[in-house]
């Protein structure tokens, strides 16, 4: 009876602390499983960024490609200089005028919708400037007069025939720059100083970087 009944109390004492390991077990059980999940959700959450970051990579890599094709066409079919700057982009692209005269060429709007592309494709929420020049033939207020009209003559093209959707602005500098100093109607070199540079601000930096590594 004795014997009985010291085995009885030694498993009711028992019983109590087996049932807190079990507890514990199972605790440390759930504890685990749920560290195992938050672990396959952070490995997942991880693949899933790697993956998007290589994606978004690759992407930039073929913008990056496809601008400094676009870039060099622009040189090799047109001869543009491009031109890295503190705030953006100068693009100088042979768009050139008659004497006293601002209406867009013929010959040069192929190099226009070519640059409105550009613009277009690669520098969606720019400021694109049309800079007008003049020779130094005619005294400074008509120059400058003149260089005012050859740039809004080619914002009015790029934003109606090129499909330039981004703010254009229109300035003239007169006979102010000249290309070849002094030269003015028929002289050889004139007509480069009859002419549009093209600056774009708040470019985006992959093509900060094509135009600086390729610049002419």
């Amino acid at each position: 009876m004795i014997n009985h009944f010291k085995m009885f109390a030694a498993i009711a004492l028992a019983a109590p602390l087996m049932a807190g390991c079990a507890s514990k077990g199972f605790v440390r059980e759930h504890i685990a499983a749920e560290q195992a999940r938050a672990d396959a959700r952070t490995d997942s959450a991880v693949s899933a960024e790697r993956s998007a970051r290589m994606s978004a990579d690759s992407s930039l890599t073929q913008d990056v490609a496809s601008l400094r094709k676009d870039l060099d066409s622009l040189r090799t079919e047109f001869g543009a200089k491009i031109t890295a700057m503190e705030n953006g982009m100068k693009f100088d692209i042979p768009v050139h005028f008659a004497f006293d005269d601002a209406t867009v060429r013929d010959e040069d709007k192929a190099a226009l919708d070519q640059f409105g592309k550009v613009v277009s494709k690669y520098y969606p929420g720019a400021v694109l400037t049309v800079e007008g020049f003049a020779d130094p033939a005619g005294g400074t207020k008509y120059n400058l007069d003149l260089s005012k009209r050859r740039a809004t003559a080619v914002q009015g093209y790029l934003a109606s025939n090129a499909g330039v959707t981004e703010e254009i602005r229109a300035v003239g500098y007169g006979k102010t720059r000249l290309v070849v100093p002094n030269a003015k109607k028929d002289d050889p070199g004139a007509d480069q100083n009859r002419r549009v540079v093209f600056v774009i601000e708040s470019v985006q930096a992959p093509a900060t970087g094509v135009a600086m590594s390729g610049q002419r």
